[in-house]
């Protein structure tokens, strides 16, 4: 893996981090629904796409 993956990766953990904590106070709060669908789909795709920069 080359250094340019490995930024790469990293920045897409943090989103990833990120992510997570703002879906977890969604589901908490509960206000609005389409919010936490949202960001459910925004994780699995930063996990998709993580293991794909892994895989390369």
């Amino acid at each position: 893996m080359d250094k340019r993956t490995k930024k790469r990766i990293d920045a897409l953990r943090a989103k990833l981090q990120k992510s997570e904590q703002l879906l977890s106070a969604a589901k908490r709060q509960r206000d609005d629904e389409s919010e936490v669908v949202r960001l459910e789909h925004e994780v699995a795709a930063l996990k998709a796409e993580i293991d794909r920069a892994k895989a390369e």
